[in-house]
């Protein structure tokens, strides 16, 4: 099993002869690959849960649209990192083989890097999401409470993402980490999709800024609220409030603050 960080020996700036351990998260090249036969891509992840980023990567990347059409994920290792192979369904993987090849490797899924086109903020193709359940802001409150001891690997590193999913009571569920954000909330995602749960609505927390890729990958699978600890780019806002998602941003323990889908929010 590959480390997910290892010890380095550090001086400090000002004191040479001080030394100290440090924990240093790793990032490692996995390789993409469809059915055996179509190679798409390698991306920088944290190796662990790669099953999850499969199932989470393919969604929200609109390969797949739902979990049942991926038949299989194979983990392997390679000759400088983990390879996926992924299989899935015929029609899935007809429609992937009439899509242009990404024009870049070696990033994280950021959903957007190396494509030809860029989705519009007007043409996301899907509804806006229906204003109910509502999620109280006790719930947020105690999410965000809560969501540093869930950030194991960063407590031990201090340099990776976190992407958590609560319930409408604000309990922590679930919480994938990477050195990418992009990765971390794919994994997120998958998990969800594994568990069958994806439907289920609840808290998306995000340790990272909320740019608009980050967007799609949330609408895509169906969040409709996000908590953000850093500030959303405006094109990613705009995404949030055309399609009703309640979004929290520049989310700290003392102060929060509501870009868009107040509406859905209880008890403020």
């Amino acid at each position: 099993m590959t480390p997910l960080f290892h010890i380095r020996r550090v001086t400090s700036l000002d004191r040479s002869a001080e030394k100290a351990d440090l924990n240093i998260a790793d990032e490692v090249p996995v390789k993409l690959i469809f059915s055996g036969i179509f190679p798409y891509g390698v991306m920088m992840l944290t190796p662990d849960h790669l099953t999850d980023f499969a199932f989470g990567y393919c969604l929200t990347e609109r390969i797949i649209e739902r979990a049942e059409q991926i038949r299989s994920v194979v983990v392997s290792d390679g000759e400088d990192g983990p390879m996926l192979d992924v299989t899935i369904s015929g029609d899935c993987l007809s429609e992937l083989l009439r899509r242009r090849p990404r024009a870049q490797t070696g990033h994280s899924s950021c959903g957007i890097c190396g494509s030809d086109d860029v989705p519009s903020v007007d043409v996301t193709g899907q509804t806006p999401f229906p204003l109910n359940p509502t999620i109280s802001a006790a719930a947020i409150h105690r999410a965000l409470h809560d969501l540093d001891h869930w950030q194991e690997l960063n407590a031990a590193t201090r340099m990776v993402h976190g992407a958590a999913w609560a319930n409408r009571e604000g309990e922590i569920l679930l919480i994938r980490e990477d050195i990418g954000r992009h990765n971390a909330l794919d994994k997120l995602i998958g998990a969800r999709m594994r568990n069958d749960t994806l439907s289920e609505d609840g808290i998306c927390l995000l340790t990272s800024r909320y740019s608009y890729e980050m967007a799609l990958k949330t609408v895509r699978a169906g969040m409709t609220t996000v908590v953000a600890v850093s500030a959303p780019t405006d094109r990613a806002f705009r995404l949030a409030e055309k399609m009703n998602q309640t979004l929290i941003a520049i989310a700290r323990h003392d102060r929060q603050f509501v870009f868009c889908g107040g509406a859905r929010l209880t008890g403020r």
